[in-house]
């Protein structure tokens, strides 16, 4: 039983990878030949920089939350409740 459970969870993981290269391929065909304009690497930049942005305050949140000990199962040294 065990390899037909994974065949059940590797077979949709490939097709969606054959899927998303497929869309990645024909993008790339019809959109290529034009260069990004400025304000297209500014959109670019600016949607890298806040992802960053969000990603690194999340992780910090995270480290926070455990060096405090919110994340406790017997909610130690969080605030009372």
């Amino acid at each position: 039983m065990g390899p037909m459970r994974s065949l059940y969870v590797l077979v949709p993981l490939f097709a969606l990878l054959l899927a998303a290269l497929w869309f990645a391929v024909t993008s790339w065909v019809h959109i290529g030949g034009d260069a990004i304009p400025f304000y297209g690497w500014l959109a670019i930049a600016g949607g890298v920089f806040f992802s960053l942005l969000v990603g690194i305050g999340l992780m910090a949140l995270i480290f926070y939350s455990h060096r405090r000990g919110y994340d406790d199962l017997d909610g130690g040294g969080g605030p009372p409740r």
